[in-house]
């Protein structure tokens, strides 16, 4: 296998030689270029004011070479705050109401991945093996492909894809396909996002199913499949394990004083259902008094996109929400929901899952979902704590031990939350067990082991003629 080239549309660049990246998909994609040498190319999240960016720069650590480039201010709204998060990512997660396109969007989308490719192409070597990541990359290969590469190219889509009702509304939703089309292998979360894709090459009638995962679409052989990502579950429970010893998470504990802790961390998102989980917690305190005084519901939820109006009119949202229940069901020695919008560590996170109760993970919709799987990966497996998740997220695909439910319904989790704060340990454990089991198994370096492997196996069948009943 030749080197691996992983594009993403952010680099995360270690501050110095030998730090640990942050984040389990850093982890075990750093640890898969350092093995076969390579490069990791994207953004570097800087902005240049003038009408081209700067040449790239290069950062070399071990066997990686960090490439990034700048991008125009141009670029950045329209690439960025544009086209990929106010059309792509609102579609993909259902949200037609809040898809916002417009054309001059939709060309510097394209233009920053032509740009991308141009200056990726020059330093691919013939058996490199390239790797894309995520909807803001979709036309990348299409790009490339037209400059001439024919290297193995994979691509991984981190958040849902959406039914073929929801997709085909998109303008420009046939442009997508094509640019899909011309990677080897895509990998989706989960089967209903395969189911999804497939069903809308079905039903637009674009594309030639041969079997086995694998489609024709104008000559363009491709596979789709599942390969729902992980987390380093071994290092990140004893994580954890350490962590509750951290003197911020000592603190944390000290002032919930022998209260329950349940416990929500997510990026401030339209997606996280985050005004519906505190009205969910709001009924549960209405619907059982006894837990009065009895639980703290700690909800983390740093600032994301601020520059984009609707995320800043939902943090206000969000504030105000958790203010009035505060307001309504608190005492003078009794807050009942702790909001900080701000992010917090990693460790103190780890730490902070393991003494809690209860781990509330309801998104309206989520590719994967995977502050569920560091909260089970967290929990003392002698007294573990209960995930209460939702239905839409990924991780209710694999992680059978959770209370599900149904975001929209807030009684339905109020209810849950009561379930789970009065579950019997014996209970807790056997379902905590066989999900942690899983996530042992499906951790983050299965993911990225299975995709390669996947990849290039299906590359190496690509040459293989495919007999079909009209040529036969």
């Amino acid at each position: 296998m030749g080197r691996l080239v992983v594009i993403s549309n952010r680099v995360p660049v270690p501050a110095r030689s030998g730090d640990a990246p942050a984040g389990g998909l850093a982890v075990a994609l750093n640890a898969a270029l350092q093995e076969r040498g390579g490069i990791w190319f994207g953004w570097s999240g800087k902005s240049s004011p003038g009408a081209e960016p700067p040449p790239p720069r290069f950062q070399q650590q071990g066997n990686i070479s960090y490439v990034l480039t700048d991008l125009t201010e141009t670029d950045v709204e329209e690439y960025y705050h544009g086209f990929a998060n106010r059309v792509l990512w609102p579609i993909c997660h259902y949200r037609l109401d809040l898809a916002e396109y417009g054309r001059k969007e939709m060309a510097g989308y394209f233009r920053v991945n032509r740009l991308f490719a141009h200056r990726l192409a020059p330093l691919i070597q013939p058996d490199d093996i390239l790797w894309v990541h995520d909807y803001h990359l979709i036309p990348l290969a299409f790009e490339l492909r037209q400059m001439g590469i024919k290297n193995t190219i994979g691509f991984f889509l981190h958040i849902p894809w959406p039914p073929s009702d929801v997709i085909a509304a998109m303008p420009m939703h046939e442009e997508i396909i094509r640019g899909l089309s011309h990677y080897d292998l895509i990998g989706f979360q989960t089967d209903y996002d395969l189911d999804n894709f497939a069903g809308y090459l079905a039903r637009e009638g674009i594309a030639r199913k041969l079997g086995a995962g694998r489609f024709e679409y104008h000559g363009q052989h491709f596979k789709a499949a599942v390969h729902g990502i992980g987390i380093e579950t071994k290092s990140f429970a004893q994580m954890a394990q350490v962590a509750i010893s951290n003197s911020a998470v000592r603190k944390a504990r000290q002032s919930v004083e022998s209260r329950d802790l349940i416990i929500g961390v997510d990026r401030l998102d339209y997606s996280k259902g985050l005004t519906q989980r505190i009205d969910a917690f709001e009924r549960f305190l209405r619907a059982y008094p006894g837990y009065h005084n009895k639980v703290t519901y700690l909800q983390i939820t740093p600032k994301s996109r601020s520059e984009v109006p609707e995320y800043e009119t939902m943090q206000k949202m969000v504030a105000e929400e958790a203010g009035r229940v505060n307001g309504a069901m608190g005492t003078l020695d009794w807050v009942p929901i702790r909001y900080v919008n701000r992010s917090v560590g990693r460790h103190i996170l780890a730490g902070l899952y393991r003494i809690a109760r209860v781990g509330l993970v309801t998104p309206l919709r989520d590719g994967m979902n995977l502050v569920a799987k560091e909260f089970i990966a967290a929990q003392d497996p002698d007294n573990p704590g209960v995930l209460v998740l939702s239905r839409f997220a990924g991780a209710a695909r694999e992680l059978d031990g959770a209370v599900l439910v149904n975001p929209y319904d807030t009684e339905g989790t109020a209810n849950a939350i009561a379930r789970a704060l009065s579950m019997s340990l014996q209970e807790r454990r056997e379902r905590w067990q066989n999900m942690m089991n899983f996530l042992l198994h499906h951790d983050v370096s299965h993911w990225c082991d299975a995709f390669l492997n996947d990849l290039t196996q299906h590359k190496q069948i690509q040459a293989v003629p495919i007999v079909t009943k009209a040529s036969a």
